[in-house]
């Protein structure tokens, strides 16, 4: 098998609210869309965030009615106290604060419209 990209979906009641979201405070671009879904990328996340809309048919019915919960969206960044700020002034409210774990790892978190999570990671360097 070779692996040829890389995509989290994740199923919210607002899509269009999640996704202006990341385009606005993390500089996501729209790939593709249609009614119900959006597919976001950056050259340098790795990876899609896509975002379907509760209820669409797509998803196996067993689950089309649950929404994105009990998970986090990481992005391991530079510069994490410049991006807390950044975020801050943009008015993004900070859901957890800026803090180190004992592990090595900085973080912290927003939380977007339908309730994602989503962590900023810097991990410090030993």
């Amino acid at each position: 098998m070779q692996i040829t990209g890389s995509a989290v979906s994740l199923t919210v009641a607002d899509v269009a609210a999640s996704a202006d979201f990341l385009q606005k405070h993390f500089g996501f671009a729209e790939q593709m869309a249609a009614d119900g879904f959006v597919s976001l990328g950056r050259e340098d996340a790795g990876m899609n965030v896509v975002y379907l809309r509760r209820g669409i048919e797509v998803l196996p019915e067993d689950v089309r009615d649950q929404c994105a919960a009990g998970l986090i969206l990481a992005f391991v960044v530079t510069d994490l106290a410049g991006e807390e700020a950044r975020l801050r002034g943009e008015g993004v409210r900070i859901t957890m604060p800026l803090r180190e774990e004992p592990w090595g790892e900085n973080l912290f978190q927003v939380t977007d419209p339908n309730g994602v999570v989503i962590q900023l990671v810097e991990w410090v360097q030993q």
